[in-house]
């Protein structure tokens, strides 16, 4: 019986082999003009969408010639830009590192915004994860891009005051939106019109011109973009035998076979790389990465600049970014709190729970506040006055140590503000008129004054609350309890130890 399951064997074919044919040059030259005309058809009916720059970056962008051509700049002046990233406190260390960098390498350094928290992440050196500096660049121009589209944008120099910094001479600066407008040729201060579609093409432009300065096309001469990051890279200055050295820290085995990298970790002398000599030093913009830095195991993550032993210049210059102070108009609102609404001494507390890792450690955040409110309930008289800020609401206080403090009205008095309050609108008003950060440098203070007879830009400080918080805290005087591993509660100690308080009013 024969199987159902068998097909039949195939029949040979037949000889279907024919003597080749000679086709005419005419009948090639048709398919040929034939196919072009479908490429055109296909390319005219594509969506511009699909044809955007992310997807062909190099084959559309066009080659900027800004630094022969850009108004503000002239053949000798050099500018520093950089990608911050991460939350406020980040964004502020960073900029701290920018200006030492600056100053180290003599170029002007291109005073960036506020980040939306966490918009740009980088990623974790220990873990040697961590975004290409081009792609962080790159983040940071689209993100900034959206800020002044939606009217968000506020310069770091907005809310902190480098004003000491820049009349000693030992940094020059320049708004991003002042060195934008020249380099990329677009006036960014038409983007505070309502009418966002009719400059469409001039949010194009920008977006392009980000391309050429996070390093994506070249421009000769003008752009100098740093590849190097905290994988291979420990900047130095003035440690002369170290420099081009191991670093202390390296990729474990059990890392490189995990990851499957081969990063090797060196010491570099940031002058002698970048500076005088080097090919960087020729480009109008030396453009880096992140500049963020941390101790960890032994060394610095990526930035090793503690002290410039022959350079008196840097070394004024590192102690005076020890400390920036928050803008005059924000440490008086947060003074102003502490001496006319609480009026007492009291105690700040800094209760990160809802973020991150901190949303497992709130028996040790409390326990911490615990033990200095059973200190002083022994010591002074009650009810004992406390300063709260926390991330988490007050109706969900019920059921936490903070719910228990706030019922026991005789032991405790509470305060703590909220975004609707009018001293954290009427600072952010007075933020967004004073307009700080376009009065610092030569270019910037002409185009303070060109435009200060137009209607300004809407400002949002969304993050005044945050700082006049940490301005109170500072003003504590029984003392402060922060969340462990916050660089909030790290904020509030700095100012606490350089007397912030005193500067306001």
């Amino acid at each position: 019986m024969k199987n159902i399951f068998t097909l039949p064997r195939s029949p040979k074919p037949w000889n279907t082999r024919r003597k080749p044919q000679h086709r005419s040059p005419f009948f090639f030259l048709s398919i040929f003009l034939f196919s072009i005309i479908l490429f055109f058809i296909a390319y005219t009916h594509i969506p511009k969408s699909l044809l955007s720059l992310s997807s062909t970056p190099n084959a559309l962008i066009p080659k900027f010639p800004p630094c022969r051509t850009a108004k503000i700049l002239t053949p000798h002046q050099r500018f520093l830009f950089y990608a911050p990233h991460s939350g406020f406190s980040n964004q502020l260390q960073e900029f701290k590192n920018a200006i030492l960098m600056a100053g180290i390498l003599n170029r002007t350094l291109i005073v960036p915004p506020i980040l939306d928290h966490h918009a740009v992440a980088l990623g974790s050196c220990p873990k040697f994860r961590v975004s290409s500096p081009t792609e962080i660049r790159m983040s940071v121009w689209n993100h900034t891009i959206e800020l002044l589209r939606s009217g968000r944008y506020v310069s770091i120099a907005d809310v902190v005051d480098i004003s000491s910094l820049v009349l000693s001479s030992l940094v020059q600066v320049i708004d991003f939106r002042v060195f934008a407008s020249s380099w990329c040729g677009v006036d960014t201060n038409l983007f505070c019109l309502n009418e966002l579609n009719a400059y469409t093409s001039l949010f194009d432009s920008l977006k392009q011109c980000g391309y050429a300065l996070s390093g994506l096309t070249s421009i000769d001469k003008c752009l100098y973009a740093i590849d190097d990051d905290c994988r291979t890279t420990v900047w130095t200055y003035q440690n002369g035998s170290e420099d081009g050295v191991l670093d202390f820290f390296q990729p474990d085995e059990q890392l490189k076979m995990k990851k499957k990298i081969s990063y090797v970790r060196r010491r570099r002398d940031v002058f002698k790389a970048l500076g005088p000599g080097s090919e960087a030093e020729l480009a109008t913009v030396l453009a880096f990465g992140s500049l963020f830095t941390a101790p960890y195991r032994g060394s610095e993550l990526y930035l090793d600049i503690s002290r410039a032993t022959s350079d008196q210049r840097i070394q004024s210059l590192i102690k005076k970014i020890e400390f920036i102070p928050f803008a005059p108009e924000i440490l008086t609102a947060g003074k102003k709190y502490a001496l006319r609404t609480i009026k007492v001494p009291f105690l700040c507390a800094q209760l990160r729970l809802l973020d991150g890792q901190f949303k497992n450690r709130w028996k040790a955040t409390f326990l911490g506040l615990k033990q200095k409110l059973d200190s002083l309930r022994q010591k002074g008289p009650q009810p004992i006055h406390m300063f709260v800020m926390t991330d988490l609401p007050e109706g969900n206080w019920t059921g936490t140590y903070l719910g228990d403090l706030a019922k026991d009205k005789d032991s405790f008095k509470l305060y703590f503000l909220r975004e609707e309050d009018d001293l954290v609108k009427q600072t952010a008003k007075k933020l967004a008129t004073a307009g700080n950060s376009l009065m610092y440098g030569s270019f910037s203070k002409k185009v303070h004054e060109v435009t200060a007879t137009k209607k300004h830009c809407p400002q949002r400080f969304s993050d005044v609350l945050l700082f006049i918080e940490e301005t109170v805290c500072s003003c504590a005087s029984l003392g402060f309890v922060g969340t462990a591993g916050s660089t909030i509660a790290e904020s509030v100690e700095l100012m606490r130890k350089f007397d912030a308080c005193l500067r306001g009013i």
